[in-house]
């Protein structure tokens, strides 16, 4: 079996941190060219766009989409129509409805179309999942806080329409959330800041629940310095599970019970890997409608400009 050859379209700070490695530890991955107008890496063939890649490019398999998400949709279709596999990374799009032509494309090119939720990969979750679905949970809270002049250097496009603002990491909580849960939640309020000069909120305080009244509460904060908060709590009638780290590590009540380093991004291309194989997509939009309800049922607030 050859290796699935892959080109990344978009490289800044995500795929340089993550995507080149993750590819290269992960058996039957190769990255074999890069796109982008603004960088490259040496010993790759490089070209501006996703147009002249599948144009003057080497021969690829699959395109890992790392560009803003305002673009990504346009350039999906694109690459399906080229007939490639496709890997979005997250948040798949700006909206939830721009989604659906592309999964309908995929399927009927037989191509994958992956929507990723990079943090439904860290080591705790699956063992969280397995211990909250027999016990009777009591309440959720989410504390998802970071610096966003860390994480986001002059990314300018974050606090554009569509760039999700907060909601960016943000939505890496709300995936864990609709992962580990026994039952959809849905939003009944939010709290938005937006800064005076930014499209886009730097803080959002959700409320949530599930078809049984569970209360979940969440967070986001753009603005916090030092220590970064990526923590979600659960009370259940059997003890308080914590996971911390954005689901590298479970603690119930202070026990360790999981915990292991950073591989999410190697068991994502592991997983594009296995769904190119047969043509399989996977995309769950679940997170995204969470984020899109929290835009409609937010009550917005205007503070301080945002100077990066």
């Amino acid at each position: 079996m050859t290796d699935l050859r892959i080109a990344i379209v978009g490289f800044g700070k995500i795929a340089r941190d993550q995507h080149v490695g993750a590819i290269a530890a992960v058996p039957g991955a190769t990255l074999a060219a890069v796109a982008s107008r603004n960088a490259s890496l040496p010993e790759l063939p490089h070209f501006a766009t996703i147009e002249e890649l599948l144009e003057k490019g080497p021969a690829i398999d699959a395109v890992s989409l790392c560009t803003p998400p305002q673009v990504r949709r346009a350039q999906a279709a694109t690459a399906l129509a080229a007939g490639k596999h496709v890997m979005l990374e997250k948040p798949p799009g700006t909206g939830v409805a721009e989604l659906d032509p592309l999964i309908a494309m995929a399927a009927d090119a037989r191509r994958t179309l992956f929507a990723t939720w990079h943090s439904r990969y860290a080591s705790a979750i699956e063992p969280a999942r397995e211990w909250l679905a027999t016990r009777r949970i009591k309440s959720v809270h989410i504390n998802w806080k970071e610096d966003v002049r860390v994480w986001h250097p002059g990314q300018a496009w974050i606090w554009e329409p569509g760039g999700l603002g907060v909601f960016d990491p943000g939505i890496n909580a709300l995936s864990i959330l609709t992962r580990i849960l026994p039952k959809p939640v849905f939003v009944t309020a939010a709290e938005l800041a937006f800064p005076a000069n930014c499209q886009a909120p730097i803080a959002a305080n959700l409320t949530m629940t599930d078809i049984s009244g569970l209360p979940v509460t969440a967070e986001f904060d753009f603005r916090q310095t030092g220590p970064q908060s990526w923590d979600i709590l659960v009370e259940t009638d059997q003890g308080r599970m914590n996971l911390s780290g954005g689901g590298r590590r479970m603690a119930v009540d202070g026990k360790a019970i999981a915990e292991a380093p950073d591989q999410e991004y190697r068991e994502l291309y592991r997983r594009f890997v296995e769904l190119a194989a047969t043509g399989a997509s996977d995309v769950d939009l679940a997170p995204l409608r969470l984020v899109a309800d929290s835009f409609l049922l937010g009550r917005r607030t205007i503070v301080e400009p945002f100077v990066d």
